[in-house]
């Protein structure tokens, strides 16, 4: 056997505090040997060399021994070694995390679809008009609405702005859609439920109803962005805020990291538009399909109110020099700010509609107050203080003035 340099002495310098006890032990009897607590030790794995001077017998061996470029050859070839079975292990880790995906999609998707006889019930159900279910008017509530004809008003604002006919969507698929966002928001949730998405959909039509600009300056896959979008923006919200979700290290925070309520909205609407039977925009060509999409993220994204008073200088400036609609720019803030008057247009509504309303606000933000003062021990910020019950009428007043009088009046 050739000579060893001393490259193995300075390995070995290097790398005395390693065991090689399991190693040697394989050395000498050549076969795999299973070792207990395995799992915190890193694997060790045995080469031998065989003899590089080889001479007949009797006569003197000629050439030279194992050199530094042989021990390099051996790294060389450990370390491909050692990739090869990390990119297994990868692999296997890759495909079982994508078959827990999978796993948790399945689940996902069974606990939104709406069972068939809901779907059938709703698709043979003869839709009532938009007057009388006075989705036309800016007044509206569903407060006094069942269950079954929040859906039928949904479908309704889709077949009165001709959604269904332009795009080729599938009645039924329609229904289906309805109904799996209709599941998608959390019935445990004080404000940010079913019913805020329906009544943020209904100002949006409203709006495009009663504005012949819109409706002749507008294309007609805005119009269905905008109407997705406000149905969705709020699907599975949790009832508390972006900030709390990051303070508390929230696995949505972790994903998202800014807007992560919002963010996770669109990803809940994207999920149910790719549903089997909720397809709405299958009947869309590539092109279109693909233009949608960016549309919907933007004005799902555009409801974080952090977002909107970011934009909204811009907004009131372009008010006062007047809007190009050549520019795509002034559409997308055009469309960004529609998102958040329909979404905040609770305070639009009669006294009475607005006054419930204010109060499942307050809920939920007490609610989350509430839970700060026991986790952070930490006084909530004014909004969220139940403490500050009895000065709602004055927060709530400071709410129109601020953040949404400004949007609402004329420029």
């Amino acid at each position: 056997m050739g000579t060893p340099s001393l490259g193995w002495s300075i390995w070995r310098e290097k790398n005395k505090d390693i065991d090689l006890t399991h190693a040697l032990q394989v050395l000498v009897s050549k076969e795999t040997l299973n070792v207990s607590g395995a799992d915190q030790d890193p694997p060790t794995a045995v080469c031998q060399l065989k003899k590089k001077l080889s001479a007949a017998p009797g006569e003197a061996e000629t050439g030279r021994a194992f050199n530094r470029y042989d021990e390099r050859l051996l790294e060389d070839f450990a370390v491909y070694c050692g990739l090869a079975l990390q990119t297994v292990q990868t692999v296997q880790r890759i495909e079982y995390q994508r078959a827990s995906q999978d796993v948790t999609q399945e689940v996902l998707s069974y606990h939104l679809t709406a069972a068939q006889e809901e779907i059938r019930a709703l698709q043979e159900a003869e839709i009532p008009s938009a007057q009388s279910l006075c989705i036309l008017d800016f007044s509206f509530s569903d407060f006094g609405l069942s269950e079954d004809s929040t859906a039928q008003a949904t479908v309704r604002m889709f077949l009165d702005l001709n959604l269904v006919q332009d795009f080729n969507i599938a009645y039924k698929c329609l229904c289906q859609w309805v109904l799996s966002v209709r599941r998608g928001y959390r019935s445990n949730v004080p404000y940010h439920n079913w019913s805020h998405g329906l009544s943020t959909a209904q100002c949006m039509f409203a709006i495009v109803m009663s504005t012949d600009q819109l409706q002749s300056n507008f294309s007609r896959l805005e119009v269905l962005a905008l109407m997705i979008a406000t149905l969705n923006h709020d699907l599975d919200h949790r009832g508390v805020s972006n900030s709390y979700i990051e303070r508390t290290q929230q696995p949505l925070a972790q994903l998202y990291g800014t807007s992560s309520l919002e963010h996770h909205h669109y990803d809940m609407c994207l999920f149910i538009l790719n549903n089997p039977g909720s397809q709405i925009l299958s009947g869309l060509c590539p092109d279109d399909y693909r233009t949608v999409l960016p549309m919907i993220e933007k004005a799902i994204l555009a409801t974080d109110l952090a977002v909107y008073m970011e934009r909204r200088a811009e907004f009131f400036e372009l008010g006062q020099r007047g809007m190009r609609w050549e520019e795509d720019r002034h559409r997308d803030l055009l469309r960004s700010m529609l998102m958040t008057a329909s979404d905040i247009a609770a305070i639009t509504k009669p006294w009475h509609i607005q006054k419930r309303t204010a109060k499942l606000v307050a809920s939920e933000f007490f609610a989350q107050g509430d839970r700060e003062k026991e986790e952070f021990n930490i006084k909530p910020a004014d909004m969220m203080n139940r403490d500050n019950s009895t000065r709602l009428p004055h927060m709530q007043v400071n709410y129109i003035d601020g953040m949404c009088h400004p949007l609402y009046q004329q420029p």
